[in-house]
């Protein structure tokens, strides 16, 4: 099973021959720094959804060269017999930060940070690229439609557009976090307990002479939740004429239609009037057929009526931005205990990184919790709350606003020290429910699908002078 596998050798070759390189350069205690951060939002969002926790601890518990991969990396003739003896008696013995899944996000923070000997610390980059940027990005598409659809549950129906099987299995998972009531994924109610849910395809109605007599078998099988699909032939003219026969007929406890094709907002509409005529208003309509968050808007507001979504290759593969971004940069070394800062400076201001060994805290409003900002600190700073603090646009520094009435929090906690797992992972619901809270504490502005308010990222005072210096500093070379 997927959860169970050894995938320490999944990763960029060059992570190794970097490994290599520091270990033959006598770099292999040496302490570094590195950060993981996104620098922008998918869809032109106003905020993105800390995802795949779980599954980076996992993997970084489960490291370890087996004597395959030893062999596989002896057989490329461009490693030392020392090097291989290294990674045969490899260990994982770094400090690992993190934001927990369902957290609301925003571009450059830090959001996971991994501090050790840099050949440990460099060397797991892909894998933690793969896992979070995966992960967020489907419960950040996942909570947008879940947002669309206002307050009607969507399913995830994406496991057969999923680009592989972890993607269907963590993209399950993840969009669950993101607000999904369940998922067409049997094996992720299996090993996640996220209810699976589910009907029937075309080809069954298709086995029966007709779909009158599709829908009574399948009532009969199913009494206690009876969901017909009315769309394989003529939705208005046969399906729904059928499926209400077959619930006067026998009763189903819980009696619903779903409809797959069609214009769905004016086959709801009318779909709606014959079941309600026929006295079966307590019947639901689901829809599914290639929705995403703008879809489900639209159609809302043309007054189409359904009950709950199905949504999967739009969601699965987040199609309209189907790549998060984040990236893992080096932002300080270690030596003797002082923390030495670095920076990566690019012509493009937004790859500028952020340098130093930093804390993130997020302010909230003290009457109504809102977010009002996050500040990026060097470590060891705490942010006054008493008598009000300042925070400026760190690109535009003379944008200045000044809080009161606020509480600071630290956004990240521990995962590992000292290649200890510290962090006892939550339960999926409890991580579900943390990010509905989470995103509760967002302003409306920000939520807006289109145009969203910027919500501002800055650094403190100390931090941007760090930063300035630094960049002044590389400049003058």
């Amino acid at each position: 099973m997927i959860n169970n596998e050894n995938l320490t050798m999944l990763t960029d070759f060059y992570e190794i021959t970097m490994a290599n390189g520091y270990f033959q350069s006598g770099n292999v205690e040496d302490i570094a720094y590195f950060d993981m951060f996104f620098r922008k939002v998918p869809d032109g969002g106003g905020y993105a959804i800390m995802a795949g926790v779980e599954q980076a601890v996992e993997y970084l518990k489960s490291l370890h060269f087996t004597a395959e991969d030893i062999e596989f990396l002896r057989g490329k003739d461009i490693f030392c017999e020392s090097f291989l003896d290294y990674l045969r008696n490899f260990k994982f013995t770094c400090d690992v930060w993190a934001v927990p899944e369902g957290t609301p996000i925003f571009p450059h923070e830090p959001i996971l940070t991994v501090r050790g000997p840099v050949i440990q610390a460099q060397f797991v980059e892909t894998m933690l690229l793969l896992i979070i940027n995966h992960q967020s990005l489907i419960a950040t598409k996942a909570n947008r439609i879940v947002r669309a659809a206002k307050g009607r549950p969507v399913m995830e129906f994406g496991t057969r557009r999923a680009h592989g099987t972890a993607a269907a299995v963590f993209g399950a998972r993840a969009a669950y976090i993101g607000g999904c009531a369940g998922t067409a994924c049997a094996i992720a109610d299996r090993d996640y307990g996220i209810t699976a849910l589910g009907t029937m395809a075309h080809s069954w109605v298709q086995m029966f002479p007709s779909e009158y007599e599709a829908f009574k078998k399948y009532a009969e099988i199913y009494p206690d939740n009876c969901v017909l699909l009315v769309d394989t032939y003529n939705v208005l003219r046969s399906g729904v004429p059928a499926a209400i026969k077959v619930f006067k007929e026998l009763k189903p406890k819980k009696m619903g239609i779903r409809i797959d094709s069609g214009d769905v907002a004016y086959l709801t509409k009318k779909a709606r009037k014959m079941l309600d005529e026929a006295g079966l208003t307590e019947c639901s309509i689901t829809v599914s057929n290639s929705l995403d968050e703008y879809i489900i808007r639209d159609i809302i507001l043309e007054g189409a009526q359904i009950d709950s979504f199905g949504v999967g290759e739009r969601l699965i593969t987040a199609k309209s931005e189907p790549v998060f971004g984040g990236v893992y940069k080096l932002s300080a070394l270690e030596q003797d205990g002082v923390i030495i800062p670095k920076i990566k400076i690019s012509e493009n201001v937004e790859k500028i990184t952020n340098p130093g060994f930093k804390t993130l805290y997020r302010l909230f409003d003290r009457d109504n919790h809102k977010a009002l900002a996050d500040v990026m600190t060097l470590d060891g700073e705490e942010i006054p709350e008493v008598d009000g603090y300042e925070i400026f646009d760190p690109n535009a520094i003379w944008k200045k606003k000044r809080l009161c009435n606020f509480y600071a929090k630290n956004l990240r906690i521990q995962l590992f020290d000292k290649g200890t797992c510290v962090y006892e992972c939550p339960d999926i619901e409890e991580v579900k429910e943390y990010c509905r809270e989470q995103m509760e504490t967002l302003w409306d502005e920000t939520l807006r699908f289109e145009n969203p308010q910027t919500y501002y990222v800055d650094l403190s005072q100390n931090l941007w002078d760090v930063k300035n210096k630094l960049i002044e500093e590389h400049t003058i070379r």
